[in-house]
């Protein structure tokens, strides 16, 4: 018996969503340039998020590259107190995605954990290839670990997340600092790239018709990454040669995702390795759910559980 269509495992508020986007007509963003692709996603990332929480603090700065750039950060807080902090990376393929794209979800991860959050404005492809969005996460969490206490903040207590190609930036740091020894507190992945390369049974049952299709996967990772270094650790997490060691991860996968395969393979590399990995699998949702708290319940209690685990991590 074949399996029923990937449309036909969705929530009925998931495909009312994908619906409207069809209807919206606008063109698919691997149709685009690069440039266009950024502007789009600004253009409708808040459309479909919960409202946006005010917090006692949320103050942008800056954090020094390893070559002198400085990377645009912001810094969330629900109070004044010196508390723990995630440093967050948002999604978008290493091609889109910013600061402004992830404002409400990083309000909502630090109005719920009662934790701050710090997100980053990595430099993005097709202009900064790989590796420069892995050297300018890490030197943020080497920079934040080591300076964090001037923006009062206890840097001591530092976990790092990430959603989609964020979600990989996380989990390559979080291999960074094992190997550094700087301890972290946890990681936190929602729907992680791991692989290096999409042929798992998910990327052909969720290739087309969803919230991000093959198409869009071969459009980021063109404009980011040179095929002979896709087998590179750095951007394929489940190649590092030992997980031993690595912070506690929590993983929040989209049941209708291509990456949920390569998701569900880290998360097992990590038990394997000793690591304590706490997962949920979000059923009938898409990649990108996370940012339709609007609209999805599933949206709504994945913040709150992602949350969960943040608070019980970083106020042990």
């Amino acid at each position: 018996m074949n399996p029923p269509p990937a449309s036909a495992r969705l929530t009925p508020a998931m495909r009312s969503v994908l619906e409207r986007m069809a209807r919206a007509g606008h063109p698919p963003m691997y149709t685009l340039g690069p440039a266009q692709a950024k502007a789009a996603y600004e253009a409708g990332a808040g459309v479909l998020e919960v409202p946006k929480a005010a917090l006692a603090r949320v103050e942008d700065f800056a954090i020094p590259s390893r070559d002198g750039t400085p990377l645009p950060a912001r810094l969330y807080a629900p109070s004044q107190a010196r508390l723990p902090v995630l440093l967050y990376f948002h999604g978008g393929g290493f091609t889109i995605g910013s600061i402004a794209s992830h404002d409400i979800l990083c309000r909502e991860l630090s109005r719920l954990s009662g934790c701050a959050v710090v997100s980053l404005d990595y430099r993005l492809a097709p202009e900064h290839r790989f590796p420069i969005a892995v050297n300018d996460a890490w030197d943020a969490v080497q920079w934040l670990a080591g300076q964090g206490r001037d923006l009062g903040l206890d840097s001591s207590r530092l976990a790092v997340g990430g959603d989609s190609a964020g979600g990989t930036l996380a989990a390559v740091s979080a291999i960074l600092a094992r190997d550094a020894g700087l301890p972290l507190a946890l990681q936190l992945l929602f729907y992680p790239g791991c692989a290096a390369y999409q042929d798992t049974p998910s990327h052909k049952s969720f290739a087309e018709g969803l919230a991000l299709e093959a198409a869009h996967i071969d459009y980021f990772f063109g404009h980011y990454i040179d095929s002979q270094d896709r087998a590179d650790w750095r951007f394929s997490p489940l190649n590092v040669p030992d997980a031993e060691g690595l912070a506690p991860a929590w993983f929040g996968l989209a049941e209708c995702d291509p990456l949920v395969d390569e998701g569900l393979l880290y998360a097992d590399t990590l038990r394997a390795a000793g690591v304590a990995v706490q997962l949920e699998i979000y059923r009938g949702v898409t990649h990108e759910f996370i940012k339709m708290g609007r609209a999805i319940p599933e949206a709504r209690q994945a913040h709150g559980d992602a949350a969960r685990a943040l608070a019980e991590a970083l106020h042990p």
